[in-house]
């Protein structure tokens, strides 16, 4: 097989690449390790930025967002006894939206399948060759047990912390930062309405809780558990009590409403950050470069920046011959995961508990500063709803 642009990974951020080199006349082949309904049914994050909003609507994936999605103004953060709403139309003119990313994945296989996108499911034996050259290739064995060569001008990898891109940045190249955090999220998903209108960021001594949605009928919710959390241990009934703890129900008649569980899941916390995320002919994007927590809404947001800046990199370097955009693609993309991966850490530090009481009063804090000062709220507000793509 021959192509133009060989990407690894059919999530969001492979997917989203090959449309938007296709509007520019680029060829792509998409290769993916999952079946296509593993992906599609991932359940990963649920806040659009701003910027990621109006790239999906100036490429023609916003439609069903508006009809479906909930654009909110702001964010709550809470503490017992305080609840507080940053509004972050008023603090920055921009908003976000809940749209789950299985629900960008829809629109995403669907907007590609009319394309007549060509992409390869459940494969094996993925690996990358000949990156330092200009003719790349990536070799694999396909659903039926094939062995196939895919050759390309340039290889993407969107394949995640596992995928073989990552590991084929040779050892003398490459640089990694990481932070294991010590505590973990307990997710769930539940078909009830959500019991908020727009998300609840609260701290307590118990532990950090998160009440979000994916619908007007399906809540999101989190706890903040120690590592090595077995789900088994987690009752419906005991998640549904530490929910009604740590979110304050019955404060000033606020009410949490409890439902069926369809799903639930422990989700460690880290931070990593891999550089360059350019070798030769082959690039990265999303987690294959970076991970971040995910209290501050960023990981799917970083997966769209990181291709929107790519894809014009890589249109200037086939159809231009310019390869300008794409030699400082890594510089350009590392400076907004690196804004990010900040906040990420900012957020998860401030809302997280410890067994160090000093720590708690710096955290309650920093929390009154952030609700109480016009700068505080504001710089919150500015990083969650989204730096411009190409800060």
């Amino acid at each position: 097989m021959r192509t133009e642009v060989a990407i690894i990974g059919a999530g969001p951020a492979g997917l989203l690449l090959s449309h938007l080199l296709a509007q520019d006349g680029i060829e792509s082949v998409v290769i993916e390790t999952r079946s296509a309904d593993y992906v599609a049914s991932r359940i990963r994050a649920g806040v659009l930025e701003h910027s990621t909003v109006e790239l999906l609507e100036s490429v023609g994936l916003g439609d069903r967002l508006r009809r479906e999605g909930d654009e909110h103004r702001g964010i709550y953060l809470q503490w017992p006894g305080e609840r507080h709403h940053l509004d972050f139309v008023d603090l920055t003119g921009r908003s976000v939206w809940i749209y789950g990313q299985t629900e960008v994945q829809k629109d995403l296989v669907a907007a590609r399948a009319a394309a007549g996108q060509e992409i390869h499911y459940e494969v094996t034996d993925t690996a990358l060759h000949d990156l330092d050259t200009e003719r790349p290739y990536v070799t694999f064995t396909d659903v039926d047990g094939a062995a196939q060569r895919l050759d390309a001008d340039v290889v993407v990898g969107c394949d995640g912390s596992f995928g073989p891109s990552r590991a084929a940045v040779p050892d003398g190249v490459k640089d990694s930062w990481e932070r294991v955090y010590p505590y973990s999220w307990l997710g769930i998903l539940a078909d009830v309405a959500p019991s908020t209108d727009e998300l609840i960021y609260a701290w307590h001594p118990d532990g950090f809780a998160m009440h979000s949605m994916r619908s007007s009928t399906v809540s999101r919710l989190y706890l903040q558990v120690p590592n090595g959390t077995d789900v088994a241990d987690w009752s419906d009934d005991r998640i549904w009590d530490s929910l009604a703890t740590r979110l304050g129900h019955g404060h000033d008649g606020w009410q949490l409403n409890p439902g069926p569980i369809t799903e639930k899941s422990v989700l460690p916390m880290r931070s990593f950050v891999q550089t360059p995320m350019r070798h030769g002919r082959l690039f990265l994007a999303g987690d294959a470069a970076h991970i971040v927590p995910p209290t501050g809404a960023k990981g799917l947001n970083l997966a769209v920046a990181d291709v929107g800046i790519l894809a014009p990199a890589l249109v200037a370097l086939l159809r231009k011959k310019d390869p300008t955009l794409a030699d400082s693609y890594s510089d350009n993309a590392l400076r907004r995961v690196w804004r990010c991966t900040h906040f990420s850490w900012w957020m998860t530090t401030m809302l997280h508990t410890s067994d160090d009481p000093f720590d708690a009063q710096l955290q309650l804090s920093q929390l009154r500063w952030v609700t109480s000062s016009w700068a505080g709220a504001t710089g919150l507000a500015e990083n969650y709803a989204g730096l411009p793509i190409g800060f």
